[in-house]
């Protein structure tokens, strides 16, 4: 085995690869030529350029979907604004931190203690009281005059792991300070993110705000011959790849990053199977290997809470054409709590975490008017009947419940698809907290 093995290896070395520069498909790659984001760019540079007069810019909160160019455009504006300030000698400090991260900012302390330390003071990573490390927040920041740019990426998980109370105390940091002044660059893919805030938060918060759009097809098409022409060698792609992979992302998600690494694994396919071209075949087999894989790593990540209302759609889906509603899955949804042992959680709460599975493009949730009957949404699966079955399986086993038989009608005998002239079905404002 140990020699087959080293063979296999040598003849990978030798072998011609597909790849130039695979750099260039790493999520952190910073382009030198943003596509079609110059508008936005232009944006954040405008707002955040008075640091550079040492005045304090105002909040940013910006948002988008996933893959929409918002962290690298933020990382390239404040990237533009340190090497400057380095220049000229300008008391501006950038930190940035990605609030995803376990273990650096999934606590008021931890986050805390994170900024302290990119700030160049050392604090333990447990053990003071909360006022204590903010006292050296403050001392950090007070050691000297200076502009401090904080960009919180992912602030939402951030908010949802210690709360909003955390967001309150950094915008109002800033009457405490006589040498230093901080501002606060959010960003976001939750588009609802701060109606669920504290008034008083989002006041002081949102002083400035911007949406990130979907890319569509031309445009990420773009942007993936701007990275296959660094990442790929010469002729290596079939014609129609490019396409054919912007097509697809565009009318699923608009999503660059996925686009990019569907682009990657296909490449990595072709290598695997010691073909000198990247094929459309190639493309088709990445495709399925990510959507596969990306469904089920999400699926199986999620809290139980999220696995019984993913089960639930799944379920009213299978019984049902067309269009859902929130209230027909809150019905399903309270029983899979049933059989699984959980408490059901509020209407409300379910409403916010359908539009969070819109938001990573496992359904479509679009919110309508039903008059003086209030808002529902109506609720489509977006992964294919051959995934469905595969996430109602992986669901059933987490949840520990058994597989609904046809002859259990999810919706029940008495219950009609109409959520307004349907008894049993609320809208959105109804049965809240």
């Amino acid at each position: 085995m140990k020699e087959g093995l080293d063979s296999f290896f040598e003849n990978y070395l030798e072998s011609k690869s597909v790849f130039k520069d695979k750099k260039v498909f790493q999520p952190n790659f910073m382009p030198e030529d943003f596509a079609h984001r110059d508008e936005q760019l232009s944006m954040i540079a405008n707002i955040l350029a008075p640091c550079l007069k040492k005045e304090k810019p105002s909040n940013l909160f910006v948002y988008g979907k996933t893959g929409t160019g918002k962290t690298l455009s933020v990382a390239h504006v404040t990237s533009s604004l340190q090497k400057l300030s380095a220049q000229r000698s300008l008391p501006l400090s950038i930190i940035s931190v990605n609030c995803k991260l376990r273990r650096v900012a999934d606590t008021e302390y931890r986050l805390i203690a994170e900024l302290c330390r990119q700030l160049d003071r050392e604090v333990p990573a447990t053990g003071l009281p909360t006022e204590e490390i903010y006292s050296k927040f403050n001392e950090a920041l007070e050691s000297k005059e200076q502009i401090v740019i904080l960009v919180l990426d992912e602030i939402d998980h951030l908010v949802a792991k210690a709360g909003s109370g955390i967001l309150y105390n950094l915008t109002r940091i800033n009457s405490q300070l006589k040498n230093a002044q901080l501002s606060i660059v959010g960003i976001s893919n939750d588009l609802m993110f701060t109606e669920h805030l504290d008034p008083r938060v989002k006041s002081s918060l949102s002083e400035e705000e911007m949406i990130f759009p979907p890319y569509n097809a031309l445009q990420i098409q773009a942007i993936l011959n701007q990275r296959a022409r660094s990442a790929f060698e010469d002729d290596v792609l079939e014609p129609g790849v490019i396409e054919k992979c912007a097509a697809f992302a565009a009318r699923e998600h608009g999503d660059a990053r996925r686009a990019i690494e569907l682009l990657r694994v296909a490449g990595e396919i072709a290598e695997r199977e010691g073909a000198s071209i990247v094929s459309l075949s190639n493309l088709d087999k990445a495709q399925d290997k990510i959507e596969h894989d990306r469904i089920e790593d999400v699926v199986a990540a999620q809290p139980k809470q999220y696995q019984a209302v993913l089960l639930a759609v799944l379920r009213l889906a299978n019984h049902r054409n067309g269009f859902l509603f929130t209230g027909e899955v809150y019905e399903v949804y309270s029983r899979v709590c049933e059989s699984s042992g959980l408490r059901p959680l509020t209407q409300r709460r379910v409403s916010d975490i359908i539009a969070e599975y819109d938001m990573l493009g496992i359904i479509n949730a679009k919110i309508i008017s039903k008059g003086r009957y209030g808002r529902t949404r109506e609720i489509q699966m977006s992964l294919a009947p051959s995934i469905q079955d595969k996430v109602c399986k992986i669901l059933e086993r987490s949840l520990d419940i058994g597989p609904a038989h046809d002859s259990d009608d999810p919706n029940g005998a008495e219950e009609t698809s109409d959520p307004v002239s349907s008894n049993t079905v609320k809208t959105e404002n109804e049965g809240d907290d």
